[in-house]
């Protein structure tokens, strides 16, 4: 199991389109890009090449996953995830993310086409190192996701890549049903939106393969990485609510940047119970070293929040995917605000608007 597979996704419209924030922040982007595409190569010419057998078993599963994801989700049937790059390097992204020191609410970049984003992607770790250094240097909490995989939207036929291929099988079927969602919808200015929509979808999409899988082991495997996610998830939101509580508060700066470092001494003191509980697996190592800090936390709000809501709409047609598509590119073409309304009475919920 990956270490948080949610850290930050889809960011290549953000890099492709930016010209906006730096002549550098931009050519970094694209050049990133081509560095992609003239990496990629068909799989299956890469299978008929390859001397390394569990690339060429990982490769004829992603074709396999890759062709259920059309054939039974309904995910766009195109040539993403149908090409195999390899890049030599942990992840393909580094997503910096940032929040205000006493605030849980994400920092936003703009770009054309591909709108307003809460994090700012680099295709070099040391570019994003220095990003978060200078926004660190501003007051800002920041946090630095890697990234495996990323959504171009359809702009380009997105490749599979070395940052993943030797993931278990369920977490590159996640991975990819994740990515083609995000060419299914795509609402501008609200990643929130964006991310919860692909995380349900993957999830919805992973089950559904699963059961498909018929294999006892793969279960087991799905079981195990699930309970850790779930138990992850749940200190991350009773950690936010602790925080979000106390910024909301009369207390005074001073006091709130003492319950803060107070609730962040429990947070990794519940992550080392936790890990005890899993025999010293450190499923999430990776995210606690850097903090965790406000922008951590947002870091993974950003992918989860609206999941429920998702999921009950998914339930309201059925689990009628191509139906359950169709309402969530009616309510992403909506403004924000009325899609936020939309969204929690067509599956069921309460309006509120709670906190990014």
């Amino acid at each position: 199991m990956k270490p948080l597979r949610f850290l930050g996704l889809v960011g290549a419209p953000a890099l492709l389109l930016a010209g906006c924030s730096t002549a550098e922040y931009y050519w970094q982007g694209i050049s990133g890009q081509l560095e992609l595409l003239s990496r990629a190569q068909p799989i299956p010419d890469v299978i008929e090449t390859a001397n390394d057998p569990l690339i060429k078993r990982k490769l004829e599963r992603v074709l396999a996953i890759r062709d259920y994801a059309s054939r039974q989700l309904g995910l766009p049937d195109n040539a993403s995830y149908r090409r195999y790059a390899e890049l030599g390097r942990r992840f393909v992204l580094w997503n910096v993310f940032a929040t205000p020191e006493l605030s849980l609410t994400p920092r936003q970049w703009c770009f054309p086409i591909a709108g307003c984003v809460n994090y700012r992607g680099y295709f070099a770790e040391t570019a994003a190192r220095a990003e978060a250094a200078r926004l660190a240097a501003t007051g800002d909490d920041v946090h630095i996701g890697g990234v495996p995989a990323f959504s171009t939207l359809g702009y380009f036929s997105d490749p599979m890549l070395s940052t993943f291929i030797r993931y278990p099988d369920p977490d590159i079927a996640r991975l990819i049903f994740h990515e083609l969602a995000h060419q299914v919808a795509y609402a501008k200015d609200d990643t929130v939106f964006n991310e919860s929509f692909a995380v349900a979808v993957e999830e919805e999409g992973l089950r559904r393969w699963l059961a498909g899988q018929r294999d006892t082991d793969l279960d087991r495997q799905f079981a195990t990485s699930e309970r850790y996610r779930e138990a992850f998830r749940a200190l991350v939101d009773r950690t936010r609510a602790k925080l979000a509580a106390l910024y909301a508060s009369n207390a005074s700066d001073e006091a709130k940047r003492s319950g803060k470092a107070a609730a962040f001494d429990a947070m990794r003191a519940d992550y080392a119970e936790l890990k005890r509980g899993w025999g010293g697996f450190g499923a999430y190592d990776y995210w606690f070293a850097q903090g965790p800090t406000n922008a951590s936390l947002a870091s993974v709000s950003l992918y989860t929040q609206k999941v429920p809501q998702f999921q009950a709409l998914l339930a309201a047609e059925s689990g009628e995917l191509p139906r359950f598509y169709a309402r969530v590119k009616a309510l992403a073409a909506l403004p924000k605000t009325e899609r936020e309304t939309a969204l929690a009475a067509a599956a069921g919920f309460r309006t509120s608007r709670a906190s990014p």
